[in-house]
């Protein structure tokens, strides 16, 4: 039981990296830019698409990366400029149309380019293989590999706006955006760098999962709602926030899938434990958020008094 429980947590946290790496970019995009971005999700699809091409044309994992990445930054400019840049000034209820109506067309089109059937992506050489943890218990490399990749990515952003001037750009953006325009920063531009460095890490976390999780159509909306809870619960333009919802919320939802009709067996016969856990485990990170905003409503690090 206790491997099955280190096990779980490990999945937990790996899950929750990938969350993170999704909700930096979204909670940035909200908490400084003021929009909604539905779409968000998209980018996460789209860069596990192009590790997926890229991979496949050169016959490399590491080269696909180094080009999905690139790629995916393009994809979300272009996005940036075309699309998203005409609704900064619309109301919230605009956005959200716009935007919701933007995965309608860019799931489609995926399936137009690349089909409805799953794609593989093969695992590198260098990250194959398990290691040891506790007896017989391993855990594989990759998935290792995923949460060091993320840890890593956490650092450098708690760098990057802590530690610089475009993050001291970032912060007053988040506090106080008219004052920061009246000082002459240029908005537009902070917007573009803003959007562009959540779509690679949004595309980031889409390439490094692809060798873990088919990549289908579907991926970009399935983690986007999970990321909003991450967002809700960190607090709205909080790194560190998102940092610690998304292990949380990623730990919470993996350990209770799994150990929910375990414990469910002490009250209930195995059989309807087993039925009943199914149907409340995916409750537990709506309920973790809920319980979070009955004890602070802007979140665990949100701006109080922020709208």
């Amino acid at each position: 039981m206790f491997n099955l429980f280190l096990l779980q947590l490990l999945n937990g946290a790996q899950f929750g990296i990938l969350l993170f790496l999704v909700a930096a970019g979204l909670t940035l995009v909200f908490g400084i830019m003021d929009f909604i971005n539905l779409a968000h999700g998209v980018l996460y699809m789209v860069g596990a698409y192009l590790m997926a091409t890229f991979a496949g044309m050169t016959g490399n994992y590491w080269l696909g990366l180094m080009l999905a990445l690139p790629a995916t930054l393009i994809f979300g400019l272009v996005l940036e400029f075309l699309v998203f840049r005409r609704l900064y000034d619309r109301s919230h209820l605009d956005q959200v149309l716009a935007t919701f109506g933007l995965i309608l067309m860019l799931s489609e089109g995926v399936r137009i380019l690349w089909g409805s059937a799953p794609l593989n992506v093969e695992m590198p050489e260098l990250l194959s293989g398990s290691v040891p943890l506790a007896g017989p218990l391993k855990y594989p490399v990759y998935r290792i590999a995923v949460i060091a990749a993320g840890l890593a990515s956490a650092v450098g952003l708690w760098a990057l706006i802590n530690h610089t001037r475009a993050g001291m750009l970032l912060r007053a953006g988040a506090s106080n955006r008219p004052m920061v325009a009246a000082l002459g920063v240029d908005i537009s531009r902070l917007f573009m760098l803003v959007f562009a460095g959540g779509a690679m890490l949004a595309g980031f976390a889409g390439a490094i999962v692809a060798p873990i999780l088919s990549v289908d159509p579907g991926m970009g909306e399935s983690i986007l709602i999970l990321t909003f809870v991450v967002i809700v619960i960190g607090g709205v333009g909080s790194i560190r926030g998102a940092f610690l919802a998304a292990i949380l919320v990623g730990v919470v939802d993996t350990v209770g899938r799994t150990f929910g009709p375990i414990w469910l067996r002490m009250v209930m016969d195995p059989s309807a434990a087993a039925q009943t856990g199914r149907m409340l485990a995916p409750m537990l990170v709506y309920l973790l958020m809920a319980a979070v905003l009955f004890y602070s409503p802007t979140g665990l690090f949100g701006r109080r008094g922020a709208k």
